[in-house]
């Protein structure tokens, strides 16, 4: 039918009928022009018009109307919706990060001493992490490995063994006394909790990958897992960590973005206490 014919019609109805609102579900990329007109003769008149928005064919993104100053958008999204639930999250991560840094000063400095007295080097180690949206941060840690041993990790790329971008070694020869018992409990990954107060990191959320890593990601899917915060533990963290294929981390990390709620943070904070006992895949 002729967009002509299909105004003519609409307008007939509208202008003789009782009508209190017109659902348009042409397709916008199809019938944009039309569908701006249909708007236009139902705006004349005040009556209420409601939009199909489905653009685009999206796989595991939302889209929602917005307003960006004034303007009405579509919004299309895979992460968490801004709104109370992120708020209250946000809170979470800084009273639960003040209070835990507080409880454990006491292990903070028995840890400062021992790193002091088993190996030459700083405390803390501060690595270049890619975070939310792929900005960068410093994460601290608590130093494991003899100091300067991140610049010799070139020499090591052939003894990797975890496939896929990330490099981790079972018995790394660079850790010390100290660190791999540190390792061994994910004390080390502590001072994260400074990270989380900053804003940088979420106590839950995928783990921020070094930027070596970040650079040898070959599958653009992997990089929807740099959508939301990243945290110090997540379902990966909880289900065998450094046992479980690259893959497999990726997919848990984003089936922890798409069915992310308030509930899931608390139960995974829940499982990590137990996991870090058990030490599965720790090193």
């Amino acid at each position: 039918m002729p967009d002509s014919s299909i105004i003519d019609q609409l307008n007939s109805v509208i202008a003789h009928h009782p009508v209190d609102e017109v659902l348009v579900a042409l397709p916008m990329n199809k019938y944009g022009p039309l569908v701006e007109t249909i708007v236009r003769h139902c705006e004349e008149q005040g009556i209420v018009v409601r939009v199909r928005t489905e653009i685009f064919n999206l796989q595991v993104a939302r889209s929602y109307l917005d307003d960006l100053q004034g303007v009405p958008v579509m919004t299309i999204q895979s992460g968490p919706t801004d709104g109370w639930a992120l708020v209250v999250k946000r809170l979470i991560d800084i009273a639960g990060s003040a209070a835990l840094l507080l409880a454990l000063a006491p292990l903070f400095v028995i840890v400062m001493l021992l790193i002091r007295l088993d190996s030459a080097g700083p405390i803390f180690f501060a690595q270049e992490r890619v975070g939310f949206n792929k900005r960068r941060f410093r994460m601290l840690k608590f130093r494991t490995m003899a100091d300067g041993s991140d610049r010799q990790q070139h020499v090591l790329e052939h003894l990797n063994e975890v496939e896929g971008p990330v490099f981790k070694i079972k018995n790394d020869p660079r850790v010390t006394r100290v660190g791999r018992f540190l390792r061994r409990f994910s004390i080390d990954e502590l001072p994260q909790l400074i990270n989380v107060l900053r804003g940088d990191m979420s106590l839950v959320g995928p783990r921020p990958l070094p930027v070596r890593d970040v650079d040898r990601i070959e599958l653009q899917w992997h990089k929807r897992r740099f959508s939301i915060r990243p945290g110090i533990t997540c379902l990966w963290q909880v289900n065998g960590r450094s046992n479980i294929g690259f893959d497999d981390w990726v997919r848990m990390d984003l089936d922890y973005i798409d069915k992310w709620s308030l509930g899931l943070d608390l139960l995974i904070l829940m499982k990590t206490i137990p996991a870090v006992f058990k030490g599965p895949g720790a090193y």
